[in-house]
């Protein structure tokens, strides 16, 4: 269901030739949300690693910038490249996450713990530098007329509140994410910058695209409704509302079709 841009005032009539920023731009939620904002008239920069960058065709509008959002100097440097360009950054939203699955305990023995490590690493720690930095480069902008200087638009999912066998890690990180948004949003409030996470359900991704079609019906199947999988400009959609709606501040979205993972 489409909704008519009419009802989506404000914000989102407004980033048009401001700067947003995007991790994990080169495919999945990252490419459809760049996409969008670009088509909405932002600058867009996307950030994402070297190998992601050099196969990917960026649409009009859209800067790729090899990154590893894990890395502060690369996204201070991405950040730099904004201001340098005489952009306003005023929208942030953060797509880059890795998924690996790995029990808790198994034959191997006990989950690894430099995988765990790494799984944080890039979905939670990333997430957080991406956060810190967008918003300091926000809160020295001049304010809109109710004070509100950008939004920083999180990605959480619902595997922080139902991680499934083998997401120990994953759930975690997730878990994370979402745990900071109240926080974060209550810290820059003074500063006029909003947060908000969508935690999304299952959605077809690049890394969905290569399970086999009976696995893919099976996980549509579990779907209440719409009974399918997601879809990345489904994520983007909410994201551009979320940007729109300026009362929305320190919530996680679910987006699941109303599923409620079971166990495995």
């Amino acid at each position: 269901m489409a909704f008519p841009s009419s009802i989506l005032p404000g914000r989102a009539m407004e980033i048009a030739g401001s700067a947003a920023l995007v991790t994990g731009a080169a495919s999945g939620l990252g490419a459809a949300t760049a996409a969008a904002l670009a088509a909405r008239g932002a600058a867009v920069y996307g950030l994402d690693l070297e190998s992601a960058v050099s196969g990917a065709a960026a649409p009009d509008g859209v800067t790729l910038l090899a990154t590893d959002v894990t890395e502060e100097d690369g996204v201070r440097d991405a950040f730099a490249r904004i201001a340098d360009d005489g952009h306003e950054l005023r929208v942030a939203v953060t797509c880059a996450g890795i998924a690996p699955s790995a029990r808790l305990v198994s034959r191997q023995g006990p989950h690894d713990l430099a995988l765990f490590r790494a799984v944080v690493e890039v979905n939670l720690v990333g997430t957080f530098n991406v956060l810190r930095l967008a918003a300091d480069a926000m809160s020295r902008l001049p304010p809109d007329a109710e004070g509100g200087r950008g939004v920083v638009v999180t990605t959480a999912s619902i595997a922080a509140y139902e991680g499934q066998v083998g997401q120990i890690a994953y759930a975690a990180s997730k878990a994370g994410v979402a745990g900071m948004t109240v926080t974060a949003a209550r810290d820059l409030a003074q500063h006029g910058v909003r947060v908000v996470a969508i935690a999304p359900g299952i959605v077809d991704t690049p890394m969905m695209a290569g399970m086999p079609d009976d696995v893919r019906a099976g996980l549509a199947a579990k779907v209440p409704f719409p009974p399918r999988l997601g879809r990345p400009e489904e994520y983007a959609q909410l994201a551009l509302m979320i940007v729109a709606h300026d009362y929305l501040n320190g919530e996680t979205i679910r987006m699941d079709g109303a599923l409620r993972m079971p166990p495995r």
